[in-house]
């Protein structure tokens, strides 16, 4: 069985190729790289996220401590985006669109190793879905083959209906 893309009620702290990343864009603003350098050290140091079974939260700052918290009903859209560095060392961003006023995103997830598997968890949890590709009891799976079982036959019924037909 494979290890699941997020573990929950965990604190997940970024993998150290974002501060990489963050210190070659300070690198790029050149007369501001020392402050910027500064700024993205700290937040990298305390970039934090959770997921639990209501949402995700995601917190950083020393001086001015920042904290958001999404529940997944909330969540409308999800964004996969890396430039051409974040892929060169495996990174993408999750952007996270909610439907409130705000043209961005809500929030952004930076430094994710498994930043595919976290969004396709996300896309199950917005859904309404307990456990992306699992199934909770055998009942529930007798059913669901029941159900496709069911509706195979129905297809196979109707495909012989229309090759009848002049």
């Amino acid at each position: 069985m494979t290890k699941p893309a997020v573990p929950m009620g965990q604190e997940l702290r970024p993998v150290p190729r974002l501060l990489t990343i963050y210190l070659l864009q300070a690198l790029l603003a050149v007369p501001a790289f020392p402050f910027l350098a500064v700024y993205y050290y700290f937040r990298y140091h305390t970039l934090r996220y959770r997921f639990d079974a209501e949402g995700i939260s995601m917190a950083w700052g020393i001086l001015f401590r920042r904290e958001i918290h999404l529940t997944y009903a909330r969540i409308q859209d999800i964004h996969l985006v890396s430039h051409v560095l974040e892929r060169f060392l495996g990174l993408a961003r999750i952007q996270i669109q909610t439907a409130s006023g705000k043209a961005g995103a809500e929030m952004v997830l930076e430094g994710l190793p498994d930043h595919e598997g976290v969004r396709d968890f996300l896309y199950a949890r917005m859904r309404g879905a307990a456990s992306p590709l699992a199934v909770d009891s055998p009942e529930a799976g007798d059913s669901t083959t029941a159900a496709v079982q069911e509706l195979t036959r129905a297809l196979g019924e109707l495909q012989k209906a229309m090759e009848a037909r002049p």
